[in-house]
């Protein structure tokens, strides 16, 4: 007798638990370096350019990667299970070559732009994967996979005080070694669901398809501007802590509380982006993106005049912003997954990426430049700009009659 196959709910619900898993895993490589520069300053006797170096060589690696893959239509045309299962060996490769062979930061650097391309290789892939079993309640599912991604990039921050202050090689080590756990998931246990399109053939006037069309850039501008904040936060946030709390006058505070909390700031974009899509999906995605836009941004202009005060509320500050500037990120991509052609659907998402992290390559390197003018009161407020922008952008797509095809009507 043939046992039953498995119900198609348990299997979608198992993919995408396995998806979630993998990448919070394998994203542990984006900030693997950036959480130990206090460690690395010392060392190699880096400046505030040398750090920045550090993720903003990341981000135009995977800019790079992103755009060759968006051009070729590799995630397309290539089976996404062994782009994922190949990319995050690759990523894990160049990481543990930074904690063996590198003593400076030029080498660093070459190793931590291969890490983004094959960062590019294992993010948007995974997106595809995950519209390919939820037709229904996409925008809770990217969403869950989106907070795996923030949890997993926070996941350094917290490697470094339980591998103990001082010591930067464990930190990228056993990141590494996550990146490999992943990459035996991927190439093991996923699967490709009911509503993946089949693999389409290279055109290369698929890029200019997407480009020409007016509703799925206006969700692409949501989706820039909402990049234009987010990681210089989450790059600099680990600073402005340290620095806050160094000139807290009340005392009690140590390194160790700094990193748990730019973990929990970082982290608390997995509830964000998980509970905002369970809402997009009731209640319409623009609407979402747009309030939590509006939150997050507030935020940009709240926590400067807590620099330098009492723990708690720059906590409660730190953890709202980590909440909300997360929550709309998955829903950027699900409205492009609805509003693109089926059959280049990863090729879109790819090209949406690619441009969004070359955008956060200028605000990584400026927010530094703003705290050296500005003071850290007022280094975050420049990022206000991009939430304002990426809320109209939101706002316009909603009136347009191609609004109807997302979250099945509820735009």
């Amino acid at each position: 007798m043939t046992p039953p196959s498995p119900d198609p709910g348990s299997r979608r619900a198992g993919q995408l638990a396995l998806l979630a898993l993998l990448e919070l895993l394998a994203m542990g490589l984006w900030f693997s370096a950036s959480a130990v520069v206090p460690e690395l300053r010392e060392a190699w006797d880096l400046d505030d350019a040398g750090a920045a170096w550090l993720t903003t060589s990341v981000q135009l690696g995977f800019a790079t990667g992103a755009v060759l893959s968006a051009l070729l239509t590799l995630s397309d045309v290539w089976d996404p299970r062994r782009l994922i299962a190949g990319s995050a060996l690759l990523g894990a490769a160049a990481t543990a070559a930074i904690a063996v062979f590198a003593e400076g930061l030029a080498l660093a650097v070459v190793l931590r732009f291969a890490t983004g391309v094959a960062l590019a290789g294992v993010y948007p892939p995974g997106m595809k994967i995950v519209a390919g079993w939820f037709r229904g309640g996409r925008g809770t599912a990217i969403g869950i996979l989106i907070g795996a991604l923030a949890v997993g990039s926070a996941t350094p921050h917290l490697l470094r005080p339980l591998g103990g202050i001082g010591a930067w090689q464990p930190v990228l080590l056993l990141a590494s070694g996550l990146a490999v756990v992943a990459a035996v998931l991927a190439a093991t246990g996923l699967r490709t669901g009911p509503y993946q399109a089949p693999a389409a053939p290279f055109d290369p006037r698929a890029v200019r398809r997407i480009i020409a069309d007016r509703a799925t850039m206006l969700a692409n501008g949501g989706y820039f501007g909402h990049m234009w904040e987010l990681y210089a936060m989450w790059t600099w946030i680990p600073a402005f802590l340290a620095a806050s709390f160094a000139a807290d006058a009340s005392g009690g505070t140590t390194p160790s509380l700094a990193s748990y909390l730019a973990f929990g700031t970082i982290a608390a974009g997995g509830l964000g982006a998980a509970a905002a899509g369970v809402l997009a999906d009731r209640v319409g995605r623009t609407a979402v993106t747009s309030w939590s836009m509006v939150l997050s941004g507030a935020c940009c202009l709240a926590i400067g005049p807590l620099f330098g005060g009492p723990v708690w509320p720059v906590a409660g500050i730190c953890l709202v912003w980590g909440f909300a500037i997360v929550a709309d990120s998955a829903q950027f991509s699900a409205c492009v997954s609805e509003l693109a052609e089926p059959e280049y659907v990863g090729t879109a998402l790819t090209l949406q990426t690619a441009i969004g992290f070359l955008l956060t390559v200028a605000t990584i390197r400026l927010v530094p430049v703003w705290e050296a003018a500005l003071g850290w009161e007022w280094a975050f407020a420049p990022l206000a700009i991009g939430p304002a922008l990426g809320t109209w952008s939101m706002l316009a797509l909603r009136r347009r009659p191609e609004a109807t095809r997302i979250a099945g009507g509820r735009r």
